[in-house]
């Protein structure tokens, strides 16, 4: 295993399944105070809260670009899906709009493949670069006028000149939608050199060429957008909503954001820098749901086995630290595992309330009506008494900024957790939208282990 990481990559072992320590995360960070230092706050409006009453009226009513800015190799791809991913995951609909996907159409047919594309003396290069921007703005519109549920568009471009900023707003403000600017800034050479490393590998631009032209190539055409580069100013563009983060939230300027939606993309970009399922418990030997069962002997057995199979699976001298939630079975599968262990509450099972310790043949005896909305939304269908999956995302989501806050490559974080919780950590991760969710298969006694790259995500089972 290669040991040599960019800093977007992370390592996140998702256990589905001691008792050392007992923590909890904090509550939703006040973004402005904790996660990151603001320089300047020119105007910031909305709450950071819970969501209920608020996304599905919003939803309605927003129309937002996200509006990336910034020098190739510095992450903002990365960054544009993971928010993406956030967004869906919170019941935004959300998509990423990559201008390159449109550029490599118009160059595929010319042949034009190499740094040269990108110089901004190549007129012909120039005008079919800013063709494909425009068009991928187009489709914007289009994906908003399609479906009134359709929120937040995520623009993957590079926007560096001012020229091209008034160029997206001229577009996008006449119908009536709001654009977020998002500039990722690094000065970091040992950042940037491992991005590159990372892009040289998995940039459609590369496929097929030997990493070191296409790492040389790559550092030729970021030479030729240096020359142009007009970063996001304050003072003259104060009037633009922006947000923008230097080498990885070490400095935040948030300008003119204002409302709910954009107040949470705030916070999770000040937050951002996968595992088996508990074994088998006596409850699942019944076939019954929730409840603090006790691991059942096979269980118990894969409890035992677990800690050698992991080992296999991470760099010798690794660091790794246990979560767990608050619940028997999860405590017994960690039980084995020579590493620091610590219990969170929020990682335990869905509450299925008035049915906990039922068999579903019991549930639909005894409460046929709620079978059968269950049935109907499984996303949404809350037990009496109890949660549903959109309750467990929103109790989730604070797991879920302590791991995108995590970038320590040498140290891996472990969740030990059950089938509802890791199915709403590896969709966050995976992308599944609210639909396919509640039907993600988590076998039990399974190691999934979760990378993220900039254009997908790496998964071994």
């Amino acid at each position: 295993m290669n040991n040599k990481k960019s800093y977007d990559e992370k390592d996140f072992a998702l256990i589905n399944g001691a008792k050392v320590g007992h923590a909890s995360l904090p509550q939703y960070r006040d973004p402005f105070t904790n996660a990151a230092r603001v320089d300047t706050v020119i105007k910031c409006g909305g709450s950071i809260g819970n969501l209920n009453g608020l996304l599905n009226s919003e939803k309605s009513q927003n129309r937002i670009v996200c509006a990336f800015v910034g020098l190739p190799g510095r992450g903002k791809t990365y960054t544009a899906n993971k928010l993406s991913h956030y967004l869906n995951w919170l019941g935004y609909s959300s998509k990423v709009f990559n201008v390159a996907n449109y550029r490599q159409k118009a160059v595929g047919a010319l042949g034009l493949e190499s740094h040269n594309f990108f110089d901004p003396e190549n007129k012909e290069a120039l005008e079919l670069r800013e063709e494909a921007a425009k068009n991928a703005l187009k489709d914007i519109i289009k994906w908003f006028e399609s479906d009134t549920k359709n929120t937040v568009a995520i623009y993957d471009a590079t926007n560096i000149t001012k020229e091209r900023r008034k160029n997206v707003l001229s577009l996008l403000t006449p119908e009536d939608i709001d654009v977020i600017f998002i500039e990722i800034v690094c000065n970091d050479p040992e950042i940037i050199k491992n991005n590159i490393s990372d892009i040289r590998v998995s940039s459609p631009d590369y496929v097929g060429m030997d990493p070191d032209k296409a790492e040389d190539d790559f550092n030729q055409r970021i030479a030729h957008y240096e020359k142009v580069y007009e970063p996001l100013d304050l003072d003259e563009e104060e009037n633009l909503s922006f947000i923008k983060s230097t080498n990885i939230r070490t400095r935040v300027i948030v300008n003119r954001v204002d409302g709910y939606i954009q107040t949470r993309i705030v916070y999770f970009l000040m937050n951002l820098h996968a595992a088996p399922r508990h074994g088998e418990s006596q409850f699942n030997v019944q076939g019954r749901i929730g409840g603090d069962a006790y691991l059942s002997p096979r269980g118990e057995m894969f409890a035992k086995k677990l800690p050698s199979v992991f080992a296999k699976q991470i760099p010798e001298n690794q660091k790794v630290t246990i979560w767990t939630s608050t619940l028997k079975r999860t405590i017994q599968t960690s039980q084995y595992m020579p590493y620091p262990k610590v219990q969170f509450k929020c990682l335990d099972e869905l509450n299925s309330g008035v049915c906990d310790g039922f068999t579903y043949e019991q549930i639909e005896q005894q409460f046929p009506q709620d079978y059968a909305e269950r049935d109907k939304d499984k996303f949404n269908y809350r037990y009496k008494g109890g949660e549903s999956y959109r309750d467990l995302v929103q109790r989730l989501e604070p797991i879920i900024m302590e791991l995108e806050r995590f970038h320590d490559p040498d140290h891996t974080i472990v969740i030990i957790g059950h089938q509802a919780v890791i199915r709403c950590l590896y969709s966050y991760f995976m992308n599944y939208d609210h639909e396919e969710l509640p039907y993600v298969k988590i076998p039990l006694h399974t190691l999934i282990k979760v990378t993220p790259k900039a254009y997908n995500c790496d998964v071994e089972l």
